[in-house]
């Protein structure tokens, strides 16, 4: 039985200092907002954008001021709320928090409620436009986050983030709880960084791989596979977990080698 749904992605736990009322309602919601935008949800993006929006604002209520306007009580003006997170002392937090992040989410808000999100008329269909622009800002909200609170640098985070980040294939069917790589011909190694590549912050099981590619022997998978896939570090294989996980570099041979090669 694959226990996937019981690990704790890398996600979870880059943000692992923030409490888990906050941590689990922020990842959800990021991780809803980049599902949406890369399956064309553009109305659904806008609207995980608003909930990432009031998640992470209570946070930062709480962390800088001690308190926060519960989950489930509305906040009667997000712009307002912001503001006064600006006005704290430089003494109850770093001015990214106080100052530069309230801006990101004020404007994220904003473009959330008044502009790109379900408009009709025009010349042009900004939606998507919109849609991708929220996520960009969210990319940067969630990378400054993991930044404060993980001690990692801006260039880290950054990868993390764009590692972590949620994507649709088309070479990749779900059935039945399972993944198959849809393409001829694709070897083992490239199969295992593409279903990595697919499933965003969580990482899968060695004994999701190895089902998914059909490998004939698990112990010649792990040693020929994963294990040199590993020491080429375009993954993480945890052998004490049996979790793998895609690396920055296995991102970029997937999105420069492997992808284009199935699209010739």
């Amino acid at each position: 039985m694959s226990t996937t749904s019981k690990r704790t992605s890398p996600f979870e736990a880059a943000l692992r200092p923030i409490p888990s009322q906050f941590r689990t309602k922020i990842v959800k919601a990021y991780s809803e907002l980049k599902r949406r935008n890369s399956e064309g949800q553009h109305d659904s993006a806008g609207l995980s954008a608003g909930k990432l929006c009031e998640s992470v604002l209570r946070f930062l209520q709480q962390q800088l001021t001690g308190s926060f306007v519960p989950f489930g009580t509305p906040l009667a003006n997000f712009q307002d709320e912001c503001d006064k997170l600006a006005r704290t002392p430089k003494t109850s937090g770093p001015e990214s928090l106080r100052i530069v992040v309230p801006r990101s989410l004020a404007f994220l808000f904003t473009l959330r409620n008044k502009r790109g999100i379900g408009h009709v008329g025009g010349d042009v269909d900004a939606n998507a436009v919109d849609s991708a622009t929220m996520t960009r800002i969210a990319d940067w909200i969630l990378c400054e986050l993991i930044r404060v609170f993980h001690g990692l640098s801006l260039e880290e985070a950054q990868s993390l983030v764009d590692s972590l980040s949620t994507r649709n294939l088309p070479h990749i069917w779900e059935v039945a709880g399972k993944k198959r790589i849809l393409a001829n011909g694709v070897d083992y190694k490239d199969q295992v960084l593409l279903l990595l590549y697919s499933a965003t912050e969580e990482g899968l099981m060695t004994e999701d791989l190895f089902a998914w590619t059909e490998y004939s022997n698990l112990a010649i998978f792990k040693r020929s596979v994963l294990g040199a896939l590993h020491a080429a570090r375009l993954i993480e294989y945890d052998r004490e977990t049996e979790t793998s996980f895609i690396s920055p570099l296995g991102v970029k041979q997937v999105e420069e080698g492997v992808l284009p090669s199935l699209s010739s």
